[in-house]
């Protein structure tokens, strides 16, 4: 009996794991808008559980702020205000320029040449004659996260993981236009060469400005400027 006990668990944790990461693919991808109703009803359908691990999985989401409540106590996707946006870059620009700083020390050849050839891929889909906007997205975010794997930090990892980014950046890279794109690629170049000198410092100093200027490239790409 403890046995199967045990193994109930498991199956609970698991299926309520898989459910919280499915969710949160939804919303990261954009496929969730801010302000879609997340039910546990057509959830449970959408993932293929019972609405037990979804409601487990909901109630972790609204701890890490993916999802709110309604002033009516209906459970959306999270929108954030231009004073939430502006934290959340902070604190990266904060957190990815000491992972940077951590990467130019620790960073392997196999690593490095990791990031030159996302980078191509980037570089590649902003030239096309109609920039690969999910391309780009899709790079960037494989770029940074092989900076921060190169950080050898589960600690900066974890805390990263829970700034909730990726919409916004989707957000602001559908407004971009072609020299936005690319200046943001030269950007990543910038960091290569300096990961390649082992220049804490230098590594620091980009990746803060390339979040910096991408704070400023969502303000610019806000309707209410």
């Amino acid at each position: 009996m403890p046995g199967n006990a045990t193994s109930a668990s498991h199956a609970a944790a698991s299926a309520a794991d898989r459910a919280y990461a499915e969710i949160r693919g939804l919303i990261l991808a954009g496929d969730a808008s801010p302000g879609t109703p997340l039910r546990e009803e057509a959830l449970a359908d959408i993932v293929g559980v019972s609405r037990t691990p979804i409601r487990d999985a909901l109630r972790r989401l609204e701890a890490e702020l993916y999802a709110v409540r309604t002033p009516g106590g209906r459970l959306v996707v999270a929108d954030w205000n231009i004073d939430d946006v502006v934290e959340i870059f902070a604190l990266r620009a904060m957190l990815e320029g000491h992972a940077a700083a951590r990467a130019a020390r620790r960073i392997t050849a196999s690593q490095l040449a990791e990031l030159r050839s996302c980078n191509a891929a980037i570089e590649a889909a902003v030239a096309n004659p109609e920039p690969d906007i999910a391309g780009f997205l899709a790079g960037n975010r494989r770029f940074h996260d092989l900076v921060l794997a190169a950080s050898a930090s589960v600690r900066l990892a974890t805390m990263l993981t829970g700034l909730v980014e990726q919409p916004i950046v989707r957000r602001t890279a559908t407004r971009y236009d072609r020299s936005d794109l690319a200046r943001s690629a030269h950007e990543h170049g910038q960091l290569i060469q300096a990961f390649a000198a082992r220049d804490e410092d230098w590594a620091r100093a980009v990746m803060t400005a390339h979040i910096r200027r991408a704070l400023h490239a969502f303000q610019d790409a806000s309707p209410s400027k």
